[in-house]
């Protein structure tokens, strides 16, 4: 990945900038932390502010002012972070077993690999993310609230890096009234308290914009830009204007407004919250004149999300890579045991990828039948990220949480088989003896 970060094909090098200056300029001193003095800079709303926050602290830590210091940092937090948070989760759900193998499956997956080096906001926001819903499956495993006011409080955060995960403390609320065996006021004292929590760690950017802006927006992002964007990825959207693109869509735009072409134009400046409704508007007054059509469109977006093998789906991102020698060691060490290794665990990849899906759809079924509430909690994770996460355009490294919680109904899917097998075995032996 680090050959390949000046690359917009493998790394989003353009939303890399935007972050980049906000945290040289907090820096310097010319960007206030968190306050907006100017209600004309809509541009400061495009993303949460705790990113570019992060990125400052690892310039000023490392003095090294590029996205290469942000990598040295992440990956190695990310190595040791995603495997531990998913691990917790699947041994706090069905036991140390499945632990062991989510280890080993999280480890391989080469997608989670590839977005653990690239230094974006996706891998810390699926840290949060993770770490909130192991909290609440502590929290029913412990009937503790202090464990669910934390798993709202990290989804908060997790919404200061991202805005993706703004409303799965609903969903995750919601599960929790649905299949928790307890009495309705304790699901109503719980599932409230993660909301709230939620709620109450994202309202400081929600009050500064309705302060700030005469066009409240509630938590900045680009839902509008998606959703424009995302119909450009279709033929029929194509044909009606809509183009997938910053640059095809600021094109269009420039010339609907009248702004000359070697104006600053950018996304969110000027009048980008205005700007923002109108793409909002025109999008979903579009797609509700084809619902149906739209429907099979998320349906096709949904797939690419889970297609990690094979050739990649378009518009989605890459899944990852297999390692090889060639590939990620230095031509003296193409040879050896080293190489052979590499190799080795390049092919294990292989498998691994192709097996996952089918795996952790065998392991949801066999997952409800041993637990149901902490399946239910994993699964409406798991829906809020594919399905309303697929109304407008998604990328795969959107929906990291989602690769991260496969693999914990495939080590599901292995114990059941190993406890079959073994089973069987042992009844085998006890008739031959007998």
């Amino acid at each position: 990945m680090r050959e390949h970060l000046g690359d917009p094909a493998w790394f989003q090098s353009g939303s890399y900038q935007v972050f980049n200056r906000r945290a040289r300029s907090l820096l310097d001193g010319s960007e206030r932390l968190f306050w907006i003095d100017d209600p004309s800079r809509t541009d400061l709303v495009q993303y949460p502010p705790a990113f570019p926050w992060l990125i400052a602290t690892i310039y000023w830590f490392t003095g090294e002012h590029s996205a290469y210091a942000v990598q040295n940092v992440q990956w190695v937090v990310d190595l040791f972070l995603t495997i531990a948070l998913a691990t917790g989760i699947a041994v706090t759900a069905y036991g140390w077993r499945a632990g062991v193998v989510t280890s080993f499956l999280v480890a391989l997956s080469p997608l989670l690999a590839m977005y653990g080096v690239s230094p974006t906001a996706d891998a810390p926001t699926t840290w949060f993310v993770l770490g909130g819903l192991w909290c609440l499956l502590l929290a029913t495993r412990r009937d503790r609230l202090a464990w669910a006011i934390a798993s709202g409080a990290l989804l908060g955060v997790a919404c200061w890096l991202r805005v993706n995960p703004l409303y799965l403390s609903f969903f995750l609320a919601l599960a929790l009234l649905l299949f928790w065996n307890r009495a309705w006021r304790r699901r109503l004292k719980l599932a409230s308290s993660v909301v709230a929590a939620t709620l109450l760690v994202v309202s400081p950017i929600v009050i500064r914009n309705y302060l700030v802006f005469p066009d409240f927006t509630p938590t900045g992002g680009t839902l509008g830009t998606n959703l424009w964007e995302g119909l450009g990825e279709t033929e029929l959207g194509r044909q009606h204007g809509f183009r997938l693109g910053d640059h095809l869509m600021l094109q269009r735009e420039r010339i609907k407004i009248g702004v000359p072409a070697d104006a600053r134009f950018d996304i969110m400046w000027p009048d980008g919250i205005r700007r923002e409704n109108e793409r909002t508007r025109e999008s979903l007054a579009f797609i509700k004149q084809h619902p149906v059509w739209y429907a099979g469109v998320m349906l096709h977006r949904m797939w690419g999300m889970l297609k990690i093998a094979g050739a990649p789906s378009p518009y989605y991102g890459s899944p990852g890579i297999n390692v090889t020698s060639k590939k990620t060691l230095p031509p003296e060490r193409h040879g050896g045991l080293l190489s052979l290794l590499v190799n080795f665990l390049g092919m294990v990849q292989s498998v691994t990828r192709y097996v996952l899906l089918p795996l952790a759809v065998a392991g949801m079924v066999v997952a409800v039948r041993q637990q149901g509430l902490m399946t239910a909690l994993l699964l409406a994770t798991i829906f809020y990220y594919l399905v309303p996460g697929s109304a407008a355009h998604t990328e795969i490294r959107y929906v990291l949480p989602v690769h991260c919680l496969l693999p914990v109904f495939a080590g599901v899917t292995l114990t059941y088989a190993f406890d079959l097998i073994f089973r069987h075995r042992s009844a085998r032996f006890t008739a031959a003896s007998s």
